[in-house]
C-alpha cells in the first residue's frame, strides 16, 4: 500500500498517465514540494512496483505501473476484509445507513448493483 504522500502523488501521475519530475511538482498546489521530497516518493513507489520510468535524454518520464481502479479495489477490499468481517453487506449496510445520500443517490447505487446483478446472470 502506498503512504497518504504517495497516495497524493500517484493520482497526479494517474491524472497525467506519463510525466517529468518537473511536471509531477507542477501539479501540487502553492507551495511546492521540494524535487527532492519528490524524487524520494518517486523512487519508494518504484520499489514497491506501483511506477516506473523511461529515460527521455537526461531526464526521467514516469508513468503508473497499476491502474486507480485496481488499487482502489484491492484497497477497499482490505477495508472490508479487516473492518466488516469480509462481509460486503455488513460493508454495504453500514455505507447506507452512515451516509448522508439523497434518496436519489442510493436509488442510482441500488439501480449500479441491479445493473451488476443481471450481468452476472
Amino acid at each position: 500500500m502506498l503512504s497518504k504522500a504517495e497516495e497524493e502523488l500517484m493520482n497526479h501521475l494517474w491524472e497525467k498517465e506519463k510525466a517529468f519530475l518537473k511536471d509531477l511538482i507542477e501539479a501540487y498546489p502553492d507551495p511546492k514540494p521540494a524535487a527532492t521530497t519528490i524524487s524520494t516518493l518517486l523512487k519508494r513507489m518504484q520499489e514497491k512496483k506501483f511506477v516506473d520510468y523511461q529515460t527521455e535524454g537526461k531526464a526521467r518520464l514516469y508513468f503508473p505501473l497499476v491502474s486507480k481502479e485496481s488499487y482502489f479495489g484491492k484497497h477497499l477490499q482490505g477495508l472490508i476484509k479487516n473492518f466488516f468481517n469480509d462481509s460486503p453487506a455488513q460493508f454495504a449496510s453500514f455505507f447506507a445507513k452512515q451516509s448522508s445520500f439523497t434518496e436519489a443517490q442510493l436509488k442510482e447505487l441500488k439501480s449500479m448493483i441491479d445493473d451488476q446483478l443481471n450481468q452476472k446472470k
